[in-house]
């Protein structure tokens, strides 16, 4: 699975709960910066 899949297949699972990305962060405990850059596929860290 390529980093752009991978990135639209977390917004669309988070999208199905209705949670922003602030609100997968906290569950993660990471930032929602981090969220975004793994949606965006930019980052899988």
């Amino acid at each position: 699975m390529d980093k752009e899949k991978t990135g639209e297949y977390i917004r669309n699972l988070r999208k199905k709960k209705g949670w922003t990305q602030m609100q997968l962060a906290e569950q993660l405990h990471i930032s929602d910066k981090a969220v975004s850059k793994w949606e965006r596929g930019v980052s899988h860290s």
